[in-house]
């Protein structure tokens, strides 16, 4: 792994690796979306281009946030999956979606809206959790809990 860290403050080093452009949106699209495959992400709202969907993926799984397994009834397919590190993005997630629905509908009004966000307005905690142990069961489920 060849991480250029600008500095030693860690917040600095945190954007360093989760500031890097689509990293976030694909935890994102794992944690909260379920995706697990490359055909998965490539069909996203996001459209990744394929080239960078295979940088990012190697990326994070150089940088210990996800891992690259095959899926238990068909060897041929990938599937990623969220460490505990990559896991403990999910506060990160929340506050980001948080704010982007406080400030960003006077210029974004179509952004998302609905039961999962009205949760998240009320109880971000209780809404993190009920992320992180939606997907844990998921793992422990596949069996892949890593």
């Amino acid at each position: 792994m060849n991480v250029k860290f600008k500095c030693n403050c860690p917040f600095t080093s945190a954007l360093d690796i989760v500031g890097e452009k689509w990293l976030l949106v694909i935890v994102k699209q794992m944690l909260i979306e379920g995706k697990e495959t490359f055909k998965e992400f490539t069909e996203a709202d996001e459209a990744i281009a394929t080239n960078i969907l295979t940088a990012k993926l190697k990326f994070l799984e150089e940088t210990g946030i996800i891992f690259k397994t095959q899926r238990p009834d068909n060897k041929k397919t990938n599937l990623y999956l969220l460490t505990e590190k990559g896991l403990a993005l999910t506060p990160v997630l929340v506050e980001l979606a948080f704010w982007g629905d406080k400030n960003l509908r006077d210029i974004h009004p179509i952004i998302v809206n609905g039961e999962a966000m009205e949760f998240l307005r009320n109880d971000k905690m209780a809404f993190a959790n009920e992320i992180e142990k939606k997907y844990k069961e998921k793992l422990t489920t596949i069996n892949y809990l890593h």
